[in-house]
């Protein structure tokens, strides 16, 4: 298989687990059978699973709301095909980005995009009307795992349902924009603002760190070079006199010209002396003209300077 397409590889690849995906599926299949457990238990007739919900899932702000909440519902799953997409996403996408950050940074990055898609969520759910249900699921976070694999691998392809190849970066921004459409599904059942917030989490914390390397840093950063650059060069030739070119050219060499010992006669400088110094220093730079024209220089800037 060419280097640049990305297929699971079976469950023959669970035997290369990076630590920390392998724990995360662990923990997440055994939360999930302990929900199951108490769907038919009950204590003072409050069904087992409805106090699991209230005191671990993501309840509503002011109704139920827990700190620990952000951690703990990220942990619970409504369904086996709820929590069958996300630890296979978990797995498909995250295995790499572990194994290229390592253990520790992306376990930070996985914990703090859960958090931040239930932050996102609790605070424009009520402004969206999107519904107050409690809300549970790995989702957030597997949306940040899903942007930081688009982020460092742009152009890897992905076959989606296994047969048809789509680059990364289209089939994350293609998901990410189909949540966005659906955000005002209130009676979806789905948490879109959960999984805005963890891909939104994602991006800021990829573009924040320094240490990790994306495409899109080196393409934002050369395009500003670019921007600068074009800005200097139309700014300098701007304008048909030579004292705006001249002064900003003497700003940055001044020290070199100061300091000279002016012993011959620059009383008949002229203007075209000073143009075709200035047109040699466009072409080969203020280092290039010889110790006779940066004097004429020195001379002229004293005369303009008077």
């Amino acid at each position: 298989m060419a280097d640049n397409y990305y297929r699971p590889g079976g469950f023959g690849g669970f035997s290369f687990f990076p630590p920390i995906i392998k724990n995360l599926l662990i923990i997440n299949g055994a939360v999930f059978i302990i929900q199951l457990m108490m769907e038919n238990i009950r204590f003072d007739g409050i069904p087992a699973e409805n106090i699991l919900l209230h005191w671990f899932a993501l309840m509503p702000l002011g109704d139920g709301f827990e700190i620990w909440q952000l951690i703990t519902y990220q942990f619970m799953h409504g369904g086996f095909s709820h929590i069958l997409f996300n630890m296979f996403s978990l797995w498909m996408f995250g295995m790499e980005i572990e194994n290229e950050w390592g253990s520790k940074k992306f376990l930070i990055y996985y914990i703090l995009c859960g958090i931040g898609a239930g932050i996102f969520h609790l605070l424009l759910s009520p402004v969206l009307g999107t519904g107050a249900a409690p809300t549970i699921g790995a989702s957030g976070a597997i949306f940040g795992v899903m942007i930081a694999f688009a982020l460092m691998f742009p152009d890897r392809y992905i076959f989606l349902y296994f047969f048809i190849p789509i680059k990364a970066k289209y089939l994350i921004i293609l998901m990410v924009l189909l949540e966005f459409f659906m955000v005002d599904s209130a009676n979806s059942g789905v948490a879109h603002l959960a999984h805005l917030g963890g891909a939104i989490a994602g991006f800021i914390f990829i573009m924040a760190d320094s240490s990790i390397y994306i495409p899109l840093k080196s393409y934002l950063k050369s395009s500003k070079k670019s921007s600068n650059n074009s800005y200097y060069s139309t700014t300098s030739s701007s304008g048909n006199s030579w004292t705006s070119t001249f002064r900003k050219k003497e700003e940055t060499k001044v020290e070199d010209a100061e300091f000279y010992d002016i012993k011959d006669d620059y009383s008949n400088i002229t203007q075209a002396d000073i143009d075709r110094i200035l047109d040699k220093i466009s072409v080969s730079g203020y280092q290039n003209l010889t110790e006779k024209e940066k004097k004429i220089l020195f001379e002229a800037s004293k005369k303009l300077n008077k």
